[in-house]
């Protein structure tokens, strides 16, 4: 065993982490008082649902409304009460599209849209008829933020070659940004907040926290559909913070910020990212599973690009390859703590996922976990011998070190009954819409904490290996990162339309992981790292009561 005196003198790549801004607040988190009402609470619950769900399958003269309802069901974030009333309802309108009053923007959007969002192969040119002569939107459009708005939201599913939803999306963008400022308060909110986190991108839990007071301010006096709104959230983010308190203790009981200080100590926000993911009841194995694993991935992470040297890094990966501590006896105690705690989670993970028999896809997930070790020792020795690979080079083995297939993977060990042999052999030969998904994890942490690495020895990102390999400036890389970024949402939403390869809701997960990573990492700020940006998002989720949001 190596001492402390024969590691001292090692020059290690250690980073300047701030420490864990949360501290152990859930511990101990009580219960919100709404929630002391206990069986009245859940009765009320069950009455609402039925309110609302008589709303949905209620017939109605003007299909615009029921489509309106629709999408406000999805977006105040209960809809997985009601799938199979919303699934035949956008089925039927899928075979037989209802005509629309005269050209109705917003109608029409929102039908493309819907359909979209359901996995439905709704045609682009329904928009043709909003063009001029000279293949530009028409300027009567600018007369109503609200179809602008729409027509902007339904444009980010566009899929490739879909030219008119490219021409949509920066003619809507750049309108709806001249006139902030010029609308009503509300109508406000509601585009500052597109603009920002397009539905297609927000993380669905987080939109619905925002868009409840959105909704309430325009909603008639004792809405159903409002009030259980707000009563969902509330139940299901006591749920939340129960979750949230195992872990915590779990991770206290770790104890790495003593054992591993070289390590970022971020069990909050790597419960954040599964919660982003699927928030509903249903996927408490899933959420718990994918949280743990974040933080012990990440302490990982942190072994192979700020702490290991090369020669300790050889060994980690061989006792990864082999799921064996033997190879580990020469390297420091910290890097076989952050080992040991590795085994103990694929442990778990088999006894959580052995009462509903899916015990037998964990393999798969040691599996990619082992690909990752492998991927990371590329980078390594990529950083030990100052090689900066292409950019093709690197993006192919970013794929993997991104982690999105290894937690794309593990969070479907907690879809019960959708957690099929033929959905893990599917995602382990990494299909078109995971391998977009992890680029855009890539890409987007790449250009978010290239600048952070950079104060110590550290691989060379996507935007030096493009700098490099075309020899250009850092803007130019960067404009070049996000044609590719815009490009991998599009094979997203291609693969989308693909209802018959898996069940929709294992492209959820994909497209929600996606969607985290653009809140996480977006607008070059790497929120996971430096977790002061992150807070608020996390405690509009587990801290605060929906009335409390202003």
């Amino acid at each position: 065993m190596s001492s402390a005196s024969e590691t001292s003198h090692i020059m290690r790549p250690m980073a300047d982490f701030s420490p864990n801004i949360w501290g152990y607040h859930f511990f101990n988190s009580a219960s919100p008082p709404l929630l002391n009402g206990g069986p009245e609470v859940l009765q009320r619950s069950q009455r609402l649902r039925e309110k609302v769900r008589k709303l949905i399958v209620a017939p109605v003269e003007d299909p615009t409304q029921k489509l309106n309802l629709i999408d406000n069901v999805k977006r105040l974030g209960v809809s997985y009460h009601f799938e199979s009333e919303i699934e035949e309802i956008l089925q039927n309108m899928h075979k037989n599209p209802p005509p629309f009053k005269g050209r109705d923007l917003h109608a029409i959007s929102l039908y493309f849209r819907l359909l979209r969002q359901q996995g439905y192969h709704a045609p682009s040119d329904i928009f043709d008829q909003f063009m001029d002569e000279n293949g530009d939107f028409k300027k009567s459009l600018l007369d109503d933020v609200g179809r602008m708005l729409s027509l902007y939201e339904a444009a980010h599913f566009g899929i490739h070659g879909e030219h008119v939803l490219d021409q949509a999306i920066h003619f809507t963008s750049y309108h709806l940004k001249s006139r902030l400022g010029a609308m009503s308060p509300n109508l406000e909110r509601k585009v500052s907040r597109a603009l920002n986190f397009p539905i297609r991108k927000g993380i669905p839990r987080l939109e619905s926290r925002y868009y409840i007071p959105i909704y309430s301010a325009e909603a008639s006096p004792n809405d159903p559909l409002l009030e259980l709104a707000v009563l969902d959230f509330h139940l299901v983010q006591l749920l939340h913070k129960e979750e949230l308190q195992h872990v915590t203790e779990w991770w206290k009981k770790l104890d790495f910020a003593t054992k591993v200080p070289y390590a970022r100590d971020r069990v909050v926000e790597a419960y954040f990212w599964p919660l982003g993911v699927y928030y509903e009841p249903q996927y408490i194995i899933g959420r718990t599973i994918v949280g743990k694993l974040i933080a012990v991935t990440s302490a990982v992470d942190d072994t192979y690009d700020a702490y290991g040297t090369l020669e300790e890094l050889e060994l980690f990966t061989e006792a990864v390859r082999r799921w064996d501590a033997s190879p580990l006896d020469p390297v420091p105690e910290c890097m076989k703590v952050v080992f040991h705690a590795l085994l103990d989670l694929f442990n778990e993970m088999e006894l959580l996922t052995e009462k509903e028999g899916k015990s037998c896809f964990v393999p798969y997930v040691k599996e990619t976990f082992q690909k990752l070790a492998e991927a990371y020792l590329v980078e390594a020795k990529w950083c030990n011998q100052g090689h900066i690979p292409t950019y093709e080079e690197y993006v192919k083995n970013g794929v993997v070190t991104s982690c999105y297939p290894l937690l794309e993977i593990a969070s479907f060990l907690g879809l019960g009954n959708l957690a099929t042999k033929h959905v893990f052999d599917w995602i382990s030969n990494v299909p078109r819409i995971v391998r977009a998904s992890a680029i855009i994890c890539r890409l987007t942490d790449d250009t978010s904490s290239h600048k952070f690495e950079r104060k110590r020895a550290h691989v060379a990102s996507a935007v030096e290996c493009l700098m490099k390999q075309h020899g250009i400036s850092e803007g130019e890389a960067y404009k070049i990162l996000q044609k590719d970024l815009d490009n991998v949402w599009k094979d997203i939403n291609e693969e989308c339309l693909k209802r018959d390869v898996v069940p929709k809701v294992v492209l959820d997960c994909v497209v929600n992981f996606s969607s985290v990573i653009e809140l996480v990492y977006g607008n070059f700020a790497d929120k996971y790292t430096h977790a002061e940006l992150l807070k608020d998002h996390v405690a509009a989720l587990v801290v605060d009561p929906v009335d409390n949001l202003q």
